[in-house]
C-alpha cells in the first residue's frame, strides 16, 4: 500500500504538508489549519512542489535562505488505499481522490477535491468523511512550538 505522512512545518506561517505516495514521489499540499478529523471541518489545502519518496522521514531544520526555511516535525505516518478511484493518478488528473488512512492520528476516510474557478492555482479540499473515527469538535495538536519560538525565549 502507498504511504503517506503529515509534517508540521514552522516556517514564515505554521502550516502542515499533507504528502501522498503517488507514482514514486510525494504528492504535497500545503495545509494552513493542518487536517482534521471533524467531517464539518473543509480544510484548505494548496498543492506545492512533488517531493522524493526520502523526504517523507524528514524532521529537523531547513537553513534560513532555502524555500521552507524553518522547524520540520513528523507529525503523522502510515499508509493510505485509495478508494474512488483506485488509481490515485488519476484521482489527482480528475480532481477528486477519496482515500482511506491509517496513521497514527488520521484514521478513517478522507477526500481531497480540486476547487474549480478559484482565482488560487491548484487548490484544494481536505475533507474527513463521516465514519467511526470522525472527532466533532476535534483540534489538531501542535507538536513543536516552533524553532522560532524557541528562539526568542532563550534571548
Amino acid at each position: 500500500m502507498p504511504s503517506f505522512v503529515v509534517q508540521e512545518h514552522h516556517s514564515r506561517r505554521l502550516h502542515w504538508d499533507f504528502r501522498l505516495e503517488v507514482a514514486g514521489t510525494l504528492k504535497s499540499w500545503a495545509v494552513p489549519k493542518g487536517p482534521s478529523l471533524d467531517p464539518h471541518e473543509r480544510r484548505f489545502a494548496i498543492r506545492t512542489p512533488d517531493h522524493s519518496l526520502g523526504w517523507a522521514k524528514f524532521e529537523g531544520e531547513i537553513p534560513a535562505g532555502s524555500y521552507g526555511a524553518g522547524e520540520v516535525v513528523l507529525w503523522d505516518e502510515g499508509e493510505y488505499h485509495p478508494l474512488k478511484p483506485q488509481d490515485p493518478e488519476e484521482g489527482l488528473r480528475k480532481g477528486i481522490l477519496i482515500f482511506r488512512m491509517s496513521g497514527h492520528r488520521l484514521k478513517g476516510v478522507f477526500a481531497l477535491v480540486k476547487l474549480r474557478g478559484v482565482p488560487k492555482k491548484d487548490a484544494w479540499i481536505l475533507i474527513k468523511k463521516c465514519d467511526v473515527f470522525a472527532r466533532t469538535g476535534w483540534r489538531i495538536p501542535i507538536l513543536s512550538d516552533g524553532f522560532q519560538t524557541r528562539l526568542k525565549k532563550a534571548a
